[in-house]
């Protein structure tokens, strides 16, 4: 029995479905149900520091811990860092020691590249060997999960396997990356062309499922920590051209100089945007790689079509 958290939101459901087509027995936990999940055991609940787990992980050999306070650009939380630690930190750890106290033999937990930072140099990815540093609450709250994730490894029978992934997109992805497709799919010409020198690293939701499913049994994937992409690095003029072709409209850019975005970015009061798509972020996934004997499944291409043809299939719906 495999249990999945966050089966509702948009990593755990990929993952659900994915398990259901390998007619693997899973339970799910989410905060509703979807009709379009079709799970053979459900259960609703949040995720915290006093909730009992212990139902929900009757004979379950492998947690998958997809569930998460995710990183909200504008908090308005009287203290943000704790409630982030109550759902990211003190809400793991509460559902992993019920897990080992229940048998459980793996515990796969989702954290996030955010651990590592928020921001690289064009010639240093991160890797799964640097030190955390985390910028804000949300890296802080996965980071100290983590911490206390691979020290609880170390006391019991428990295996713990981390994964941080960097941007997630795919079919029905939300937030800045629905809306830079969104701009692309009007084929205006835009003003990208000069953000040439960066690194971005991304992954799409099937190939960091794919993974997910590899380190469930994988062996070697015990009591480790992986970086996962879709091992290409794109600057990110190199993305919105791949981002028009899956949208079928021309990739006509022009030219504006960098200091022009980051002194819009700041009137407009936009900078942590205005960073992410100008600045570097990208990972080295060579440990993956070689010690689980994976590479991602899909291209990019193929994966910015899928979430392009989703993108106007539900524009044409609505």
């Amino acid at each position: 029995m495999i249990a999945i958290t966050g089966s509702t939101g948009f990593v755990g459901s990929e993952l659900t479905q994915q398990l259901l087509i390998r007619n693997q027995k899973i339970r799910c936990l989410g905060r509703k149900k979807l009709n379009s999940i079709k799970a053979v055991d459900f259960y609703q609940g949040v995720l915290d520091s006093l909730s009992d787990y212990s139902e929900f992980l009757k004979d379950v050999k492998t947690v998958v811990h997809c569930a998460a306070r995710a990183h909200i650009m504008k908090d308005e939380s009287e203290d943000p860092l704790n409630e982030y630690r109550e759902t990211n930190t003190k809400g793991t750890l509460n559902l992993a020691e019920q897990a080992a106290k229940n048998g459980v033999k793996r515990f796969v937990f989702i954290s996030s590249i955010k651990v590592n930072g928020e921001e690289t140099s064009i010639k240093n990815p991160f890797t799964a060997e640097d030190l955390r540093d985390p910028k804000d609450f949300y890296g802080v709250s996965k980071s100290e999960a983590e911490v206390q994730l691979i020290k609880f490894a170390t006391q019991t029978q428990m295996e713990v396997v981390v994964i941080r992934p960097p941007l997630v997109y795919g079919p029905g992805v939300k937030a800045n990356f629905a809306s830079l497709l969104n701009l692309v799919s009007k084929g205006l010409p835009l003003p990208f062309s000069c953000i040439n020198n960066n690194k971005r690293s991304m992954v799409s939701v099937q190939n960091l499922v794919d993974l997910i499913i590899i380190c469930i049994d994988h062996p070697k994937a015990a009591n480790e920590i992986f970086l996962v992409s879709d091992d290409v690095d794109l600057s990110t003029s190199e993305m919105i051209k791949k981002l028009m072709k899956a949208c079928g409209k021309n990739d006509f850019m022009f030219p504006i100089p960098l200091f022009l975005f980051k002194l819009i970015g700041r009137l407009l009061g936009k900078t942590e945007i205005i960073g992410r798509l100008t600045g570097s972020l990208h990972v080295d996934i060579s440990k993956t790689k070689d010690l689980l004997s994976w590479i991602p499944p899909m291209s990019v291409d193929e994966c910015f079509k899928k979430t392009a043809d989703d993108f106007f299939k539900n524009k044409r719906i609505k």
